[in-house]
């Protein structure tokens, strides 16, 4: 396949390393995540372009094909089925034909099937080129007006002690966290947050991005729980979750020990008075440790 390309743009065949075989080419292509107007030209180009597509639904790929006009073999790549699939990838790029992957909404390999069929399509001596375009987590953070360096976590785990155990190992991070979550699983998941992470940090809840009920929701990590509980409709749809990084010095210092202090209280005081007091022998901000009282009385 060969791109015209612009001045100072790759062309679609890109330059890859020169010890890559032949000329056919596995293309990773980002489809959209929502709405269909998204899909870049150069996608169009590619998939109309490319012997086979890989897709990790082959129904939901052939309903884009087929939006698009677009007429091509559809192959299945999921998580099921990925090394078996890369080595079909090998035997067509073996015989000149060049290959493009998809993922169901988005840019594959990005908490999606991929990223073993490009490391084998590699491995055996192929190129491998990016189609950029639609991803979810580049899509939150445009929207999350939060500074880099960002760190993508993806999916925690689903059960509840080990996802903890996850966030446990982020806590000291400064920087923004960037994760994926479930419907099913939102409210638990915003609830361990605030409880491992601590309440005061900003959160950007971002639901259903480019699609007609999309969402973007600023608050508290203490007041996220409450906010979706709320609204039945604000736990439908697939979600993006930016958190703030911690706070380095002595505000993290102050934070952790009213933290400390407050659950101390929180044994034998109302809530309000906890606060007050954690507040004033530690010289935490009395609104971060309320929302985090808040939290850790529904995570009880």
């Amino acid at each position: 396949m060969q791109g015209k390309g612009s001045r100072g743009e790759t062309q679609a065949t890109g330059e890859h390393d020169g010890s890559a075989k032949g000329g056919a080419r596995l293309y990773v292509v980002a489809t959209p995540i929502g709405n269909l107007a998204d899909v870049t030209l150069r996608a169009l180009e590619t998939l109309r372009a490319v012997d086979t597509v890989f897709a990790e639904d082959t129904r939901h790929a052939g309903a884009l094909l087929a939006h698009h006009g677009i007429r091509a073999r559809i192959a299945a790549l999921h998580e099921h089925n990925e090394r078996a699939a890369a080595q079909r990838m090998c035997r067509d790029l073996a015989a000149g034909r060049s290959v493009a992957l998809v993922s169901d909404a988005g840019t594959p390999g990005i908490s999606d099937p991929g990223a073993l069929a490009v490391a084998a399509v590699r491995a055996a001596g192929y190129a491998v080129v990016p189609v950029p375009g639609p991803s979810a987590a580049v899509a939150a953070l445009s929207v999350a007006g939060m500074p880099g360096p960002h760190a993508f976590i993806g999916f925690l785990p689903a059960q509840g002690a080990a996802r903890r155990a996850a966030l446990a190992a982020w806590r000291a991070f400064e920087h923004t966290l960037v994760l994926y979550e479930a419907p099913h699983r939102i409210v638990e998941c915003v609830a361990d947050l605030a409880a491992v992470l601590g309440s005061g940090r900003t959160l950007v809840l971002a639901r259903e991005l480019t699609k007609v009920f999309e969402t973007v929701h600023v608050c508290a990590l203490g007041a996220a729980r409450a906010w979706l509980e709320a609204d039945a409709d604000r736990r439908r749809g697939e979600f993006v979750l930016v958190v703030a990084g911690a706070t380095g010095g002595a505000a993290a210092a102050r934070a952790a020990e009213g933290e400390r202090v407050l659950r101390l209280l929180l044994a034998d005081l109302p809530v309000k008075r906890a606060v007050r007091l954690a507040a004033d022998i530690t010289g935490a901000r009395k609104n971060e440790l309320y929302a985090l009282a808040l939290a850790l009385k529904e995570t009880a």
